[in-house]
């Protein structure tokens, strides 16, 4: 079940989404603030935003271009403004389509559809700054040059790079990578964060730019 974040200032709007979307088959996650929906996408999945634009403090605007700045995740821009400067601002800054109210239910059950089936296509290929990671065929590049990870540095980079900025705790990359109830010491994780930096490093990526240890916590990967 894909999980939908509705991020809107009216409640009445928020609901009536819910009530579109629910017997779809979607998860529908309520916000009603720029700022509450970025503070959920810190510690939450999300795999489509519905946002509105004209929301007091933080707009649609600068929340799409605040989600992009950390997440891949795809983004709709819901107005009631039609003005075709808005919706080239919309896309400009990185939202994945437009919606003007009054909406037909089936017309944003069929955008949103679409959206989604984007994102699955290119989600097994992820690229930063020039390290291409594919999840299909397993494989890491930077520059063309293969570089040789094992299955346990593969899952750990494609989870840094698919939560840019966040914090991984060691417990919560042993239970991620490993898996819950396996005998895993923290040492472990560490060890293997170190070779992933050393074969990255050795293949021209600056790695220490990107991948951090936070102390006492865990690692990160900062863009």
């Amino acid at each position: 079940m894909a999980t939908i974040l509705l991020v809107d200032d009216e409640t009445r709007m928020l609901d009536l989404l819910a009530l579109y979307l629910t017997p779809a088959g979607y998860k529908c996650i309520k916000r009603t603030s720029g700022n509450e929906a970025i503070s959920f996408l810190e510690d939450n999945h999300a795999d489509l935003v519905l946002l509105d634009v004209m929301m007091p403090e933080l707009d649609g605007w600068e929340t799409c271009s605040e989600i992009r700045r950390h997440w891949d995740i795809p983004v709709i821009m819901l107005t009631a403004r039609s003005e075709k400067p808005d919706v080239v601002r919309g896309l400009k800054i990185g939202a994945d389509d437009y919606i003007t109210k009054p909406f037909d239910e089936g017309e944003l059950i069929a955008r949103i559809e679409a959206v989604l089936r984007r994102q699955s296509v290119k989600s097994h290929l992820l690229d930063f700054n020039g390290l291409k990671l594919n999840t299909d065929s397993y494989d890491v590049q930077y520059n063309g040059i293969l570089i040789p990870l094992t299955p346990k540095e593969f899952a750990l980079l494609s989870l840094f790079l698919q939560n840019i900025n966040k914090v991984f705790t060691r417990e919560h990359l042993i239970s991620t990578i490993w898996g819950y109830g396996v005998d895993t010491e923290d040492r472990t994780i560490d060890s293997h964060v170190r070779n992933l930096r050393d074969k990255l490093r050795k293949s021209g990526f600056a790695v220490d730019d990107y991948l951090s240890t936070v102390w006492g916590v865990g690692y990160k990967w900062i863009d």
